[in-house]
């Protein structure tokens, strides 16, 4: 029978090398869910050049592109030929008035932010839908490709839904159709000194100014492949996407602006309470997100103005960790394969990540 004492020693000892192994267990669990996070970022949100494509062009043409490919690391996933032809109509009217290449950027900027380069018709202005058009909005009595407005002496609704109307009362000057009001490009003094994103909003007047810049990459490259300038590889040349790349591949159009814009989030910090672009919590991501596709959504509780749906699609609303009835404390955006979008904490911030990384997931349908 071993001594007293020495017993004692021994079950501590089995006591500590318990704890010491525990420990180790929780270390790895931790280094495991950390090292996963990472790699979600680095492949979810992998930056790209902004280089056109034109899908199954000679790279040797010197022709117009009907359809431009941007990859999706720099925000347009790609064009279509109606989104091309509201491209082509800025480039054109520019060239016409001898303008330099910085102001043609300027306007596809412009175009970009405020419609997609889309032609827009408006919820609020019953007559803009008697026009061609190729999404809707609902901001006041803004319509067209530049959101421009009626009531603020733009243009009749006629005009404004015209792509060269647009094109021609956004750049202004003397043969604008406004003679300076409101003024467009040509008539802010000093334009070509301000930077491309100060220009654009010393004619928009946007509640959102900061968001005209990070479209310069994307302008660039479309005036260039519609100038000539840089002639467009084929996209077969493009390299292959990444694993963490969402394909567009039969989504709506307000699906893949969706996507497109809560892929511009991604990096952003997580701010509690916030709503300012990449400075938002949960739901300021979402609101942002849709708001930016023309859809505005509650500040909080965004699930209330959707239909709970057992087959998501991607775009739609994720919700979790369950706080009572019919109540969620967290909210993103549905990736499909299992993952989704969010301003998950102030840790990780706005990133791509496993659906299960939180209890209690349900699923909105907020389009239809």
């Amino acid at each position: 029978m071993p001594h007293p004492g020495l017993a004692v020693v021994l079950v501590r000892r089995r006591t500590l090398f318990r704890l010491l192994g525990a420990f180790v267990a929780v270390v790895a669990l931790a280094f495991a869910v950390v090292a996963s996070s990472v790699a979600v970022v680095l492949v979810g949100d992998r930056p790209t050049a902004a280089i056109a494509c034109v899908p199954g062009a000679d790279v040797d043409s010197d022709s117009a592109a009907e359809v431009l490919d941007l990859p999706a690391g720099v925000g347009v996933v790609g064009l279509s030929a109606a989104q091309t032809d509201v491209a082509k109509g800025y480039v054109s009217v520019g060239k016409g008035l001898g303008l330099p290449r910085e102001a043609l950027v300027i306007a596809i900027m412009m175009a970009l932010q405020e419609s997609s380069l889309r032609m827009l018709a408006n919820t609020n202005v019953p007559d803009s839908f008697n026009y061609p058009h190729d999404g809707i909005g609902s901001d006041h009595d803004s319509v067209g490709s530049a959101q421009q407005r009626p009531a603020a002496g733009w243009g009749s609704v006629q005009e404004l839904m015209d792509v060269t109307y647009n094109a021609r009362a956004f750049y202004g000057g003397t043969s604008g159709p406004n003679h300076g009001s409101p003024r467009g490009l040509l008539d802010v003094p000093g334009w070509a000194s301000l930077s491309k994103g100060q220009a654009v909003q010393a004619v928009q007047v946007s509640a959102f100014p900061e968001l005209y810049d990070r479209w310069e990459p994307q302008a660039s490259a479309i005036v260039d492949a519609l100038s000539g300038i840089a002639p467009a590889p084929a996209c077969t040349d493009a390299p292959a996407a990444s694993s963490g790349v969402v394909s567009v591949e039969g989504l709506s159009q307000i699906r893949q602006d969706i996507l497109r814009f809560t892929k511009m989030g991604l990096g952003g910090a997580y701010v509690w309470g916030g709503t300012a672009f990449k400075a938002w919590d949960c739901s300021g991501f979402v609101q942002w997100i849709y708001r930016q596709a023309g859809i505005e959504l509650p500040r909080v509780e965004q699930w209330r103005v959707g239909t709970m749906t057992d087959n998501p699609q991607i775009g739609d609303l994720v919700v979790q960790n369950p706080q009572g009835p019919y109540n969620w404390g967290h909210v993103g955006i549905y990736a499909g394969n299992g993952m989704m979008y969010s301003a998950l904490n102030p840790s990780a911030g706005t990133l791509m990540h496993p659906i299960d990384w939180n209890p209690g997931t349900a699923y909105f349908d907020l389009i239809g």
